[in-house]
């Protein structure tokens, strides 16, 4: 089985970031940006020291970028405020509300995601205070509220741009209806969502969409939580602790054949002379010039590693051979979740 592909003389490598822009209002932003959910749960003070290096070496490399969200109480974002003190005019900061999952919000009553007025407001008070900072450059409805119109959430966000609190709005996992819906009620700059090259469902509907009315994309899990930069090739690479043991495609009866297709996609790597992370985030870039991937890491090698992406040219022939590989559907084993999402995801 091939194993990761470290193109010599790598370390001697310069980054030059290159940038794009997203929306009509075309927010600068780096074609690489860097996503916190990385820094999740309760950290170690060694591990929280670790995690505010590595977003002062992103900085320092021109990655402008930053994506965190309200999740675990905020603590995403009280590490990254700690990590911006004294930064925070170079970046395009960016965070979520809505996606209340798993967190004991008292006003939340059972709800799993909450777009009411009312929480806009305050969710943005509490991201600011968390943040320590006056205002946030790129706001997202983390998940729609199917039980709040698409248009009341937006007109509270539109107040919060008003106020000098948020300087644009975006949705994450939206679909192509309730986009459109968003959009005449405010302009949409972004709409973020999971994608990479075995999670391709979106370019059915909601990337024409966002296509047609001139708003950039922004794809979490850009690597497959790990599977695109190599890490994992077998089910003894996880830990028995791994959260990605529960997702189908890591599955031991699902892995085995995925690992193969990366093989075969790892020897168009090698002839480029760049790694299988590189190719990958290259090939998201490819789709759309407001097509910007935000990979996270933990690691300062792997962070520079998916910055040198943003340099790679991918001919037509390249191209072909990735979907090929990687089609739209049908060539990965293994669903995207170990439950039905359809009710939270692309509405």
């Amino acid at each position: 089985m091939l194993r990761p592909y470290t193109p010599p003389g790598r370390q001697q490598e310069t980054h030059s970031m290159q940038y794009r822009f997203l929306g009509k209002a075309r927010l600068k932003v780096s074609a690489i940006g860097f996503g916190c959910p990385t820094f999740q749960g309760k950290l170690s003070d060694a591990d929280a020291k670790r995690d505010i290096a590595i977003i002062h070496r992103a900085i320092d490399l021109g990655v402008n970028f930053i994506d965190t969200a309200d999740h675990n109480d905020g603590n995403n974002e009280q590490l990254l405020a700690k990590a911006l003190k004294g930064k925070r005019g170079q970046v395009v900061l960016t965070s979520k509300f809505g996606n209340l999952r798993g967190q004991p919000w008292p006003w939340a009553k059972g709800r799993d995601v909450d777009g009411r007025p009312e929480y806009v407001a305050k969710a943005c008070e509490a991201s600011l205070r968390r943040l320590q900072t006056d205002y946030i450059d790129l706001y997202y409805l983390h998940r729609v509220d199917p039980k709040v119109p698409i248009e009341d959430t937006i007109g509270a966000m539109s107040k919060l741009v008003e106020q000098g609190k948020i300087r644009q709005i975006g949705l994450s996992e939206a679909g192509p209806q309730t986009i459109r819906r968003a959009n005449a009620v405010h302009p949409i700059i972004a709409v973020q969502s999971e994608y990479s090259l075995w999670t391709r469902d979106y370019e059915a509907d909601t990337i024409p969409t966002v296509k047609e009315l001139g708003i950039g994309f922004v794809s979490y899990y850009a690597l497959g939580r790990g599977f695109f930069a190599g890490a994992v090739r077998a089910l003894s690479d996880l830990g028995e602790k791994d959260g990605r043991r529960k997702a189908p495609r890591f599955s031991a009866e699902n892995l085995d054949h995925n690992a193969r297709l990366l093989g075969e996609l790892e020897k168009l790597a090698r002839v480029k002379r760049i790694t299988l992370a590189q190719l990958s985030l290259a090939w998201i870039l490819h789709q759309g010039e407001s097509f910007v991937p935000i990979p996270g890491t933990h690691r300062i090698s792997h962070l520079e590693e998916n910055i040198g992406a943003a340099n790679i040219r991918l001919i037509p022939d390249e191209l072909a051979q990735i979907d090929r590989l990687f089609p739209q559907q049908g060539a990965v084993a293994g669903a995207r979740h170990d439950y039905d999402r359809s009710k939270e995801l692309n509405i």
